[in-house]
């Protein structure tokens, strides 16, 4: 039992603690942060990161998932008090305060870096609240107290908290007296909390080899750097209140400031640009017009099995209210094709005839017989996914710096990348905290190559003796449990391959802005999967090399070709040259995309593809799927004539007869789930 009697469980709420996202700074996942405040029996629990909310929508999943309140935070590096400063997000306002500071802060500073001064917090601090601990002592700068007088001016006096910690080291009782002193003095509540750095003391080795990493230096020679013990921890509630049992209100107060704050990031706001269509025009009745006339010039003639599925997804369009996304997906492409700039949708998109009509992708989902429900369905409820694949270099960058241009530097931004530390990287970096032998390190980073190794010991003391290492002897022990425990943690902030994340107003209400390391380029704090599960849309504009060759290829054919002859582009490429399959067939395809690795190469003799069909079978044979799933020979077998054609069920026929009976695409899963189980195609 702690203050007042109630249970510890009911009092204390640890509301400083860091994650993995702090980069190099802590030593947990959001995720296990939370699955550790879970078992100690938390109700709520703060995250509070160096300057961003990278790691918040992973700690916001994961807490709701768990049945714990997540409360959002940041440490914000603040230059004229030389210090950090922790707030917490009490309301949406104070969140889209924190996105604009933080995004003012990083867009100045070159990538990684930053910081904001006291003056700029002014005007800025509504629904924000400050946590100031032993930095308020420093006198140097601003007095005795400054510091706490310039925050309760910024933020108000309700609005300000100073914070006491106990790590059982010599200096922290005389600066916890001094910091109850300032918390009288100011009239505002003192509250405790452990600065959590890492969910239990295990990790402490880990916490220091990334403290290592970041001053670039050894374990050796870091001296007073690294950590003084290990109590940085989440501890349980019971302990907390056992620590801090002289302080009963303290304790009490962590309670009374997390049942205040009532933010969650499911009101995050976000908004999909509106596309602007003509006076008397809805989104949806100039989707369905612009797409009719698409439809008469790609289907010649617009037959009824066409009307007929373009109507259907039209409908469902409208229903699910993405129309806009569609005509802004469409604007982009228009603006590439006025630009000369040749631009294909892939992925899913090709299995609408919308998207089709409207220029978007150049495949004929009706003729292939393609199912629109692995594109688009309102069973799955989510946005639609269109990637464009574009020339890259110039021309793709011409694209993108347009989409900046049209929506605004605080309306777009690309989505980034959490660089993780895996396989070599994890070992150059372990191996060199450790003071580990270079030749050793390259040893090991060729044998820990091996996904096995994370999981499990077969076979790892083995290879460990076969590469010259001892896995009993010097550091080599060590070396394993901390590059198993460094795997998947983030290392750093990349740029994504080509995502772009739209809002209506401005994003830098939504999630923290901050520069690329490419001039010109900025971007979100949220990696593809983040903004997806924050409800954020993304538009892939990705650069591949043989786009760029395609488009040179095609001026070169139109401007020698002779006069009056069709225009050669994507869509009316002839798919049945002769010449074309007998190179293939011959594997002679080195430089040709998609069927020029070694396997494909090997593959392309026996399966002697004929027609365009022969070689989407061909692509898609020689993918993880197919060959984990051993359909690679009885596929080719089955074409050879060497094994007879068989399906499981005379139902499936239908459905597996292009493919000789063996499933090889995601279309003949969700049929055949259609026709066995009676589902529908949303429902496969």
């Amino acid at each position: 039992r702690g203050a007042r009697g109630l249970k510890a469980t009911h009092v204390y709420i640890e509301l400083h603690c860091s994650s993995a996202f702090s980069f190099l700074e802590a030593a947990s996942l959001p995720e296990t942060l939370v699955e550790r405040a879970a078992a100690l029996g938390y109700s709520a629990l703060a995250l509070i990161d160096r300057d961003g909310v990278y790691g918040a929508p992973r700690f916001h999943k994961a807490a709701r998932a768990a049945g714990i309140k997540p409360i959002i935070g940041c440490e914000i590096t603040i230059e004229d008090a030389g210090t950090r400063l922790p707030v917490l997000v009490e309301s949406r306002e104070g969140y889209q305060n924190l996105c604009r500071l933080l995004t003012r802060m990083k867009l100045r500073a070159p990538k990684g870096e930053g910081a904001l001064t006291l003056a700029e917090l002014d005007g800025h601090a509504r629904g924000l609240i400050a946590i100031v601990g032993h930095e308020a002592l420093a006198v140097s700068r601003h007095g005795v107290g400054g510091l706490v007088d310039r925050l309760v001016g910024a933020f108000g006096r309700d609005n300000v908290v100073i914070e006491a910690q106990r790590h059982f080291l010599r200096e922290e009782e005389t600066a916890n007296a001094m910091l109850r002193e300032l918390a009288a003095a100011f009239h505002v509540p003192l509250i405790v909390s452990n600065g959590v750095r890492f969910a239990d003391p295990a990790e402490r080795p880990l916490f220091d080899v990334l403290t290592c990493i970041r001053h670039k230096t050894t374990i050796d020679q870091a001296g007073r750097r690294l950590a003084r013990n290990a109590e940085r921890y989440l501890k349980p509630p019971a302990e907390m209140a056992a620590l801090f049992a002289d302080h009963p209100e303290a304790l009490a107060a962590t309670r009374d400031l997390a049942d205040r704050i009532q933010y969650s990031m499911a009101d995050l706001g976000y908004r999909f640009p509106d596309y602007p269509v003509p006076a008397g025009e809805t989104a949806s009745s100039f989707l369905r017009a612009i797409t009719l006339v698409g439809a008469r010039e790609r289907y010649r003639p617009f037959h009824d099995r066409a009307r007929a599925q373009i109507a259907c997804e039209l409908a469902l369009i409208e229903k699910l209210d993405l129309a806009g996304y569609f005509l802004i997906v469409w604007d982009i492409v228009n603006f590439c094709r006025g630009q000369g700039i040749l631009v294909q949708g892939r992925g899913s998109a090709a299995n609408s005839a919308v998207c089709y009509s409207l220029g978007i992708t150049a495949v004929d989902p009706v003729g292939m017989d393609l199912l629109f429900e692995r594109f688009l369905s309102e069973e799955r409820g989510e946005w639609p996914d269109i990637d464009l694949d574009l020339p890259s270099g110039d021309r793709r960058e011409r694209v993108i710096q347009h989409v900046y241009e049209k929506y605004g530097r605080r309306g777009a931004a690309m989505t980034a990348n959490v660089i993780t530390y895996r396989d070599r990287s994890a070992t150059r970096e372990v191996g060199k905290v450790l003071g580990m032998d270079p030749a050793h390190i390259d040893r090991l980073s060729k044998l820990l190559g091996r996904f096995e190794y994370v999981e499990s010991d077969a076979g790892l003391a083995r290879d460990l003796r076969a590469s010259g290492l001892d896995p009993e002897q010097g550091r080599v022990p060590g070396f394993v449990d901390l590059w198993r425990r460094i795997q998947d943690l983030p290392r750093h902030l990349g740029q994504h391959s080509g995502g772009m994340v739209l809002c209506r107003g401005r994003l830098d209400d939504v999630v923290p802005l901050e520069n690329a390391s490419m001039p010109g380029r900025v971007v979100v704090q949220w990696d593809k999967d983040d903004c997806a599960d924050m409800g954020i849309v993304k538009i892939d504009l990705l650069g591949l090399g043989m786009m760029a060759a395609l488009q040179d290829a095609f001026e070169t054919l139109n401007r020698r070709g002779p006069a009056g002859a069709e225009r050669i582009d994507l869509w009316t490429i002839p798919p049945d040259d002769p010449a074309v399959y007998d190179m293939l067939q011959r594997a002679d395809t080195v430089g040709i995309f998609q069927v020029e690795s070694r396997a494909q190469m090997a593959t392309l003799p026996r399966l002697k593809p004929a027609t365009f069909y022969d070689l989407v079978v061909e692509v898609a044979l020689i993918r993880p799927g197919p060959i984990v799933g051993q359909m690679v020979h009885p596929y080719l077998d089955r074409r050879a004539g060497r094994a007879p054609v068989e399906y499981p069920h005379p139902s499936l026929e239908p459905i597996l007869a292009r493919t000789l009976g063996v499933p090889l695409f995601q279309e003949q899963l969700l049929r055949m789930a259609m026709t066995v189980a009676g589902f529908t195609g949303g429902q496969a």
